[in-house]
């Protein structure tokens, strides 16, 4: 029986263009540049998708839509999210899906159905949501403070100038 053996690669000096391509460099921003170019954006929820709206706002809050994003670095914006009360779950989701809480004592797990916690706290529904999209760690938690979310249509961030911010996907089509 006969074994093939494969032939290994030849070595050879790169090319000018070879060269070329190894040298490139890659950018990375500092903190500093990444605060300053930050933006507030304002998000109205009315009759969005929750999970729609929450991957808009993950995507702002991490800055990945701008060109000088870092998976390692805060580069975000900060996101004002109103009329959370408002928002929409699909696919009888309101009542089937539970959220959970545990106080770390034994036997003290409590779930509620996300309609009674849209019912009592519409913020923490869209937070919750936000939240498990962003990095999990120290990250996740810096990105997620510039979230602000109100149950109803006023906030108090005007002095900041939020730029309205739309999300024509997210619409619940009717």
């Amino acid at each position: 029986m006969l074994i093939r053996r494969r032939r290994r690669p030849e070595w050879r000096a790169a090319s000018q263009d070879e060269k070329r391509i190894i040298s490139l460099r890659t950018y990375t921003p500092k903190a500093s540049e990444a605060a300053e170019a930050r933006a507030w954006h304002v998000i109205d929820a009315d009759g969005l998708v929750l999970g729609r709206l929450a991957t808009e706002v993950a995507r702002l809050l991490r800055g990945k839509d701008k060109p000088i994003f870092a998976p390692h670095l805060d580069t975000g914006d900060h996101v004002i999210v109103v009329n959370a009360a408002k928002v929409v779950m699909t696919a009888d989701k309101a009542d089937k899906k539970l959220a959970y809480r545990h106080s770390g004592y034994p036997g003290s797990l409590t779930s509620r159905s996300y309609a009674e916690l849209l019912a009592r706290h519409p913020e923490e529904v869209v937070r919750r949501a936000v939240r498990g999209m962003l990095p999990k760690g120290p990250l996740g938690r810096h990105v997620l403070r510039k979230l602000k979310v109100y149950a109803g249509p006023t906030h108090p961030h005007a002095a900041q100038l939020p730029q309205p911010h739309e999300v024509p996907g997210a619409r619940r089509a009717s």
